[in-house]
């Protein structure tokens, strides 16, 4: 399991992981953490999961390295504060090994 410390950023004065990030946590494509979410509307109700503004993208894309890649994408990340990762953790959509095991050690 990777050490999750490097990717949480602070969003709107919450600590938070962004849906790329997550989903390199977990091994699968950012469209499977978004696919859950949308598939789980009772898990992740409207307003549940932060969805960065245009200024918002464009100030992590500035000031975390590793998100540079986010300066051309057409789409504004979603932001999961640790509520939402516990949800998303049970989430079938996402199950595998290594959020399996995860899930046992800190959930």
């Amino acid at each position: 399991m990777k050490d999750i410390a490097p990717f949480i950023i602070e969003l709107r004065q919450q600590q938070v992981i962004l849906d790329r990030d997550l989903a390199r946590i977990y091994g699968v494509e950012t469209r499977d953490i978004n696919k859950a979410v949308k598939n789980n509307p009772d898990k992740f109700p409207t307003g549940y999961i932060i969805k960065l503004s245009p200024n918002e993208k464009q100030e992590v894309v500035e000031n975390f390295h590793h998100l540079k890649s986010l300066k051309f994408s057409p789409n504004s990340p979603k932001a999961f504060t640790e509520k939402d990762l516990y949800m998303l953790a049970f989430s079938s959509a996402i199950k595998t090994r290594k959020n399996e095991r995860y899930c046992a050690i800190n959930c």
